[in-house]
C-alpha cells in the first residue's frame, strides 16, 4: 500500500510539474510557484526611475499589451505595485554572477523586480513581459524566479552583404533578440558582394562597392541571374550609431564585421590596387568564395588601418569582427610581393602568410584598446596572441582555441546555421543546404566534451548565424531565425534540455500566440509531419512523427495526396517495394500542415547493416551511414538531409547483405556544386567479400567515367554473389587554382548505394 501510495505521489507531482511550468523561453533557472495571484488592474502603480531606459521600456511595452483605455475592461481592485529595482548587491542561489542576474517576486500585493544593474533589471523585464503576455484576466502566478545566464556571449549574426535590410528592420532583428535574452548582435557588414557601411576617407568603397550589376537566382547549381542591379545599398556613419545606440538601450552589444584578408570583392572593385592583381574587379553576382583578396602590402595595412579607425569610433564593442574565414592562397602564391614577404619572414607557406596578415591586424586594433575575434581560419600558420575564436568549422576550432588559451564562441554549421533548412527541403523555401530543424538547435551544448573544467572557462558562449544568400528579404528572414532563435535563446541561457525536449515544443507553440500578435513570419514546420527511416526485419520502415497527436497523422502509399479519410498512422509503416509515402496532419477533418512526400528507391542494398571508415562532417551527417542504404534518392538542389558530406575525405562504405546474394549492377550518385567547394568523385572501387575481411576488386570508375555521368553512376558489375560489397569512393582532393575555394580540401557527397 506504501508503495502504491509513493508511486501516486510521485505520479501527481509530475503531473502537477507538467502543469504548472510557465511558458517563459528562456526558461529560468530556479521558480518556486506560490499560492495568489498578482491581478493587474486600473489601479496598479508603478514604481522605478522613470527616466532610466529600463523603465520607459517596460512602460512602452506594457501598454502594447494594456493599451489605455484596457483597464476598463479589466474589474476594480485595490491598489498594487509593480516595481523595477536596482540592488548592485544582489545575490541569487545560481553559480554564475553575471550582469544579467535579477530576481522576481509576485505577491498578491506586488510584483518585484530586482536586477544585479540595469542589464540585469531589463532581463527580468522580459520575463516579466513573457509573464504578463501570457496571463489569463490579468492574472499573474505568485512565485519568486532566481535567474542568472551559463553564457556570457549570447549571439545571433546577420549578413546584410548577400542581402541588404534596412535600419528599422536591423531594430526590429535587435527587438528579437532582447526579448528572448540574448545579448550580441553580429553584424556582417562586408563581403565579395557588398560594403555595406559608410567609410568617410574611402568614399568609393559605398559609391562602388554597395552595388553589383545582377544577383544569383534560384539553385546554386542552376546558375541563373535576375538580370536587376542591386543597390546602392549601404548604412551612413549616423545610421550605424542609431542602431548601436539602439542595441546599447535593449543591453545587446553589437559586433562589427570587416571581412579581410578574404571576401574581398567589394572593397577591391573600389580600390584595385589593394590586390595581388590589377583587375578590374567587380561586387560579386554570384555566391560563393573568390581568388581575389586583400594583399598583404603596406598599403593594404594602411588602407584597413584607417578603415578599423572609423569602425572603432562607431562601435563601442570589445571585439572587433575580423573576419578571416575561405581565404584562397591562390593569389598569395602567384604573387611576387607575397612570395618575398614570405622568404623575408621566414614562414612556411601561404598559412604563415595569413597568420602574419592577422596578427598585423590584431597588433593594430590592440592598440586602440580593443581585441579582435574571428572565424576559425584564423588559426591558420598560428592564432594572434590575443584573438578569440568563432569556431564555425565544428568544434575543432574552439577546442583548439581554449586548450591554448585563448576565447572561443560556438557557432558550429551542423546546429548554429540558420540558413540550413529546418524542415522537409520538398515543403521548404530554397535555402543554403544542411537540415538543422529546431530539435538538434535545441539539443545543442555549446561546451565541448574535449575540455576540462579549467578550458570549459574559455567558452565564452553560443551564436547563431543567418547568411542571406537565398533570402531575399526580412519576411524571409523571420521565417528562418523563428522558431530556431527560440531554442537558441534557453541553449545559451543555459536551461535548455534535451531529454525534455517535448515540453519545450509545446512553450514554443505557445509562443507563437505572441509572434501572431507581433506579425511575425515564423516557420510552420513545427507542425508538418516529419519522417524518419528505420530499419526492419524486411528492411526500412517509415516511422511519421508530429509535434502534435499522432491520431492526425493521413496519409498514402500510392502517390496521391492524404485527406481526412485516408489511412490513418499507427505504427511505422513498412517499405518492402520502391513506393511514395505522402502524409500530413489533420485536426477536425481539416488540414493543418504541409502534405509532405518521401519516395523510396528499393535495391538488395536496402536497410541492410553499413559502416563508414570516415565518419561525415556533422553540418551534412543527418542519419549517419543508414542514409546510404535508406531508399532514399538525394536532391540535387537540395543538399538537406538525403546527402552524407565529406570534406577531404573518401567514402569508404561497407555494407553487409547477411547472407550470400546475387547482383550485377551497382550505382550511386556524387554531386558537382563548385561554387561550394563541392566536387565530383575522383574515381570508385567496388569490392566483395565472403568475410568481410578478404575483399576482391571487382571493378574501377575513372574519373572520366564520372563526369561523363554527371555524377550519377551506374555500374555493370558483372555477375556476382557474396555476403559484403565494398565500396570507396575517392575524394577530388585538393581544390586546383581558378576555383573557388582553390587550395582548400574538396567536398564530396554521396547519397544512396544500391545494388541490383
Amino acid at each position: 500500500m506504501q508503495r502504491f501510495l509513493l508511486i501516486l505521489s510521485v505520479l501527481f507531482s509530475s503531473l502537477f510539474f507538467t502543469q504548472t511550468r510557465l511558458n517563459l523561453i528562456p526558461y529560468p533557472q530556479k521558480v518556486e510557484l506560490k499560492t495568489g495571484n498578482f491581478e493587474i488592474s486600473g489601479n496598479t502603480l508603478f514604481v522605478g526611475d522613470k527616466k532610466s531606459n529600463e523603465y520607459k521600456y517596460f512602460m512602452d511595452n506594457f501598454k502594447k499589451i494594456y493599451p489605455k483605455n484596457s483597464s476598463e475592461n479589466i474589474k476594480k481592485a485595490k491598489p498594487n505595485f509593480i516595481s523595477l529595482l536596482l540592488n548592485k548587491d544582489l545575490k541569487t542561489d545560481n553559480k554564475q554572477e553575471f550582469n544579467s542576474n535579477y530576481i522576481i517576486n509576485i505577491s498578491n500585493e506586488m510584483i518585484m523586480v530586482i536586477g544585479k544593474n540595469p542589464e540585469g533589471l531589463f532581463q527580468g523585464i522580459q520575463t516579466l513581459l513573457q509573464l504578463i503576455k501570457t496571463s489569463e484576466d490579468g492574472k499573474i502566478p505568485a512565485l519568486e524566479i532566481q535567474d542568472s545566464p551559463k553564457f556570457q556571449w549570447r549571439g545571433m549574426h546577420l549578413d546584410v552583404s548577400r542581402h541588404f535590410f534596412t535600419v528599422e528592420e536591423v531594430k526590429q532583428y535587435i527587438d528579437y533578440l532582447a526579448m528572448y535574452k540574448l545579448n550580441t548582435f553580429h553584424w556582417h557588414l562586408t563581403d565579395d558582394q557588398g560594403w555595406r557601411i559608410e567609410i568617410k576617407k574611402y568614399p568609393k568603397l559605398t559609391q562602388i562597392g554597395s552595388k553589383r550589376k545582377e544577383s544569383m537566382i534560384g539553385a546554386y547549381v542552376d546558375n541563373t541571374f535576375d538580370g536587376k542591379p542591386y543597390g546602392p545599398y549601404f548604412y551612413t556613419q549616423d545610421q550605424i550609431k542609431e542602431v548601436v545606440k539602439y542595441a546599447q538601450e535593449r543591453h545587446i552589444t553589437v559586433v562589427p564585421e570587416i571581412e579581410m584578408p578574404g571576401h574581398a570583392l567589394a572593397a577591391l572593385s573600389a580600390y584595385p590596387d589593394l590586390a595581388c592583381t590589377k583587375g578590374p574587379f567587380e561586387p560579386a553576382t554570384k555566391w560563393g568564395v573568390f581568388d581575389d583578396v586583400f594583399c598583404p602590402k603596406e598599403e593594404t595595412f594602411k588602407f584597413l588601418e584607417n578603415v578599423l579607425d572609423e569602425v572603432i569610433v562607431l562601435f563601442p564593442s570589445q571585439y572587433i569582427h575580423i573576419g578571416g574565414d575561405e581565404c584562397p592562397k591562390t593569389r598569395w602564391k602567384e604573387c611576387a610581393h607575397c612570395q618575398e614577404l614570405i622568404k623575408k619572414n621566414n614562414m612556411k607557406d601561404e598559412h604563415g602568410l595569413q597568420s602574419y596578415f592577422i596578427q598585423r591586424i590584431e597588433k593594430y586594433v590592440n592598440s586602440k584598446g580593443r581585441k579582435i575575434i574571428g572565424w576559425d581560419e584564423i588559426l591558420e600558420g598560428g592564432l594572434a596572441p590575443n584573438a578569440a575564436v568563432m569556431s564555425w568549422t565544428g568544434i575543432k576550432g574552439g577546442v583548439e582555441a581554449a586548450k591554448s588559451g585563448h576565447f572561443a564562441v560556438m557557432t558550429p554549421g551542423s546546429y548554429c546555421y540558420f540558413d540550413h533548412y529546418q524542415g522537409d527541403p520538398a515543403t521548404e523555401p530554397n535555402a543554403f543546404g544542411g537540415f538543422t530543424p529546431l530539435d538538434k538547435v535545441y539539443s545543442y551544448n555549446p561546451i565541448p566534451e574535449e575540455l576540462n573544467t579549467e578550458q570549459a572557462k574559455y567558452i565564452l558562449g553560443v551564436q547563431a548565424n543567418l547568411w542571406t544568400e537565398y533570402i531575399l528579404d526580412f519576411n524571409h528572414v523571420q521565417y528562418m531565425i523563428f522558431p530556431r532563435l527560440l531554442a537558441l535563446s534557453e541553449v545559451g541561457w543555459g536551461t535548455a534540455d534535451p531529454k525534455n525536449y517535448k515540453e519545450f515544443e509545446g512553450r514554443v507553440i505557445n509562443e507563437f500566440k505572441n509572434l501572431d500578435k507581433m506579425g511575425v513570419n515564423y516557420a510552420k514546420s513545427i507542425y508538418n509531419v516529419s519522417g524518419k527511416v528505420i530499419s526492419s526485419e524486411n528492411g526500412v520502415a517509415y516511422e511519421l512523427s508530429t509535434s502534435q497527436n499522432l491520431d492526425g497523422i493521413r496519409y498514402t502509399v500510392d502517390g496521391t495526396d492524404p485527406s481526412s479519410n485516408s489511412q490513418n498512422y499507427n505504427n511505422p509503416i513498412p517499405v518492402s517495394k520502391s513506393m511514395t509515402v505522402k502524409s500530413a496532419y489533420f485536426e477536425n477533418g481539416k488540414l493543418k500542415s504541409a502534405i509532405s512526400s518521401q519516395s523510396f528507391t528499393i535495391s538488395k542494398t536496402t536497410g541492410k547493416k553499413i559502416t563508414l571508415e570516415e565518419k561525415p562532417s556533422e553540418n551534412y551527417s543527418f542519419g549517419g551511414a543508414f542514409t546510404l542504404v535508406d531508399g532514399i534518392t538525394g536532391n540535387q538542389k537540395q543538399l538537406g538531409k538525403t546527402w552524407l558530406g565529406f570534406n577531404g575525405k573518401d567514402v569508404v562504405a561497407t555494407i553487409y547483405f547477411g547472407q550470400k546474394t546475387q547482383f550485377s549492377e551497382v550505382y550511386f550518385n556524387t554531386l558537382d556544386n563548385k561554387g561550394s567547394w563541392i566536387h565530383f568523385a575522383k574515381s570508385a572501387q567496388i569490392f566483395v567479400s565472403e568475410n568481410g575481411t578478404d575483399f576482391k576488386l571487382i571493378k574501377e570508375i575513372g574519373k572520366e567515367e564520372i563526369l561523363s555521368s554527371q555524377g550519377k553512376i551506374k555500374v555493370n558489375a558483372g555477375s556476382q554473389n557474396s555476403k559484403y560489397i565494398k565500396i570507396k569512393i575517392e575524394n577530388a582532393g585538393i581544390i586546383p587554382a581558378g576555383n573557388p575555394g582553390a587550395d582548400s580540401k574538396a567536398w564530396l557527397f554521396v547519397d544512396e548505394i544500391g545494388v541490383n
